[in-house]
């Protein structure tokens, strides 16, 4: 027994010290580290607010990784959000899932603001039609015209776009019965499976019909133009987020699959070239559209532009009518367009917003009598049935929409598209990621968007005493130009009578059209 007590004390003082040892080491171990990373960012050369400030500098990556998000949920008002604010984010999510989009208690904007636009309402409103008018897009050398439905989907590519969105894309354009332009990015299985109306765009990299040294290959493109589902041809120029420099698909999301559609090296970045090698001036443009058209067995053919020089424009316009030939339809891309990654220099202050863009290709084609026979479409940032409604006011035909078809998707702005790390499953190549989004949900998700958008652009042409879009005019859309004047799009543009250029150009295009060549891109 008197050895008993101090035996005890010593097993219970060991049990202690172990018990401490493994409470120390919980609260040695971080410290530890915190301990190593300070030394880490004390001799790192990369960042000085890490050396300056070691380990609490990093508080600051953090906080400057989490402000989108911080922004966007808790900072910025509904209406003030960019690129699309969280009023029109919500209409695009609502109208997908079918359900009410009605706000109550009145509108947050400040309307006295300048730059306001607002669309003129009738004392004599007309009853909505029952079915919406579509629109005849084939010139007088168009044996097979296209009736294309008053908002399709944007070009975006397989490749920048999952498997599963651009298939939920083509059935929703099924059962909507309207078009799917494929991007510049191939025809993929996913554009034909479902079975929806395509337009196929064809880029400087001429992705699916291309030789392996990236030429233009016109078996290849024949053989795919004959397609029942190819409904129109698109030639791409440039498009609104970087005009004059060529797309770029990362090696990332380059997979086998994409890069046998696209005719390219698995696992190698994909770089289009700024510029098409079929053609160097206006008038070989012209052309080489006419040989599409012919190749494609009379089908409608087109261009796309994000617009800059509008003597450039003029120039082609020149070249259609000494070639007695032009293309049957011309898509217009904004400067405010943005389904693909650019430059920050680029998307902020090269090219035309759409609005521009929009009245100098109307205006350039009704001055020289070329209007009747081509269409115009119009694309950059219409995501509601008042945005389809303003362009087609100022001359566009019809309207193409990609981020808000992306939002019906489940895009939540989260601006990640070119990391292949969407966290919804769109834009992005990543299996995982992907299997996310849910094709057949999501069809129906953009073909309720469509539907409901177009709808609602009939409402508004309705209560402004409109029966067809035909009848829509610049002088219907005010313009707030200071908080006490307002102006119309009748009287801020110049808008050009039918062959008034060829007659006797007025002073403002005189210049232009004299200096426009149909030989040469002079702006």
């Amino acid at each position: 027994m008197t050895f008993a007590l101090p035996g005890a004390l010593a097993a219970g003082a060991a049990g202690a010290a172990v018990a401490l040892s493994a409470w120390w080491w919980v609260l040695a171990a971080p410290m530890a580290l915190l301990v190593a990373v300070a030394v880490r960012d004390a001799c790192q050369r990369r960042h000085s607010v890490l050396r300056n400030y070691p380990v609490l500098g990093h508080f600051r990556f953090a906080l400057e990784a989490l402000r989108p998000e911080v922004q966007q949920y808790f900072i910025e008002r509904n209406f003030d959000g960019r690129p699309f604010d969280r009023d029109t984010r919500t209409l695009v999510y609502e109208r997908a899932k079918g359900t009410d989009a009605e706000e109550p208690f009145g509108t947050e904007r400040d309307l006295y603001l300048p730059g306001g636009e607002y669309l003129v309402p009738s004392m004599a409103p007309r009853p909505v039609p029952e079915e919406a008018p579509r629109v005849r897009i084939g010139g007088p050398h168009c044996t097979r015209p296209y009736e294309m439905a008053l908002l399709n989907i944007s070009a975006m590519s397989f490749g920048s776009l999952s498997a599963r969105a651009v298939t939920a894309l083509n059935a929703g354009a099924r059962r909507g019965g309207f078009a799917h332009d494929t991007g510049e990015g191939g025809l993929s299985e996913y554009h034909l499976e479902p079975g929806g109306d395509l337009v196929w765009e064809i880029g400087t990299g001429y992705f699916g019909c291309r030789t392996a040294d990236g030429r233009f290959d016109e078996r290849q493109f024949a053989e795919k133009a004959a397609h029942d589902q190819v409904k129109c041809l698109s030639l791409k120029l440039s498009q609104g987020a970087k005009p004059g420099i060529g797309g770029v698909l990362p090696g990332a999301k380059v997979n086998a699959e994409i890069a046998a559609v696209r005719g390219v090296p698995e696992g190698v970045t994909v770089v289009s070239p700024p510029f098409h090698t079929v053609f160097s001036t206006p008038r070989g443009l012209v052309r080489f559209l006419a040989r599409m058209r012919e190749l494609s067995g009379g089908k409608p053919v087109g261009f796309k532009l994000c617009v800059g020089s509008r003597r450039e424009f003029l120039a082609v316009c020149k070249a259609m009518l000494d070639e007695g030939t032009a293309p049957d339809f011309v898509v217009v891309d904004g400067a405010e367009g943005g389904t693909g990654a650019a430059p920050l220099e680029f998307a902020d202050h090269v090219g035309l917003p759409l609005t521009d863009g929009l009245v100098t290709v109307h205006n350039a084609l009704v001055g020289t009598g070329l209007r009747d026979h081509i269409g115009i479409g119009a694309s950059g940032k219409v995501a509601t049935g008042s945005d389809l409604v303003k362009r087609l006011a100022q001359g566009a035909d019809y309207a193409n929409a990609a981020r808000p078809m992306m939002f019906a998707l489940g895009c939540i702005q989260a601006q990640r598209c070119h990391t292949n790390t969407c966290p919804v499953g769109v834009a992005t190549q990543d299996p995982r990621r992907a299997a996310a989004l849910d094709v057949a949900d999501k069809a129906d998700r953009v073909h309720r968007y469509q539907r409901a958008t177009v709808e609602s652009a009939l409402q508004i042409m309705a209560a402004m005493g409109v029966d067809h879009p035909r009848q829509l005019h610049p002088g219907l859309l005010l313009h707030r130009v200071d908080p006490h004047t307002v102006r119309s799009s009748a009287e801020l543009h110049a808008w050009l009578s039918p062959g008034q250029l060829l007659d006797r150009a007025p002073a403002s295009w005189a210049e232009d059209w004299a200096a426009a060549d149909p030989d040469r891109f002079a702006g």
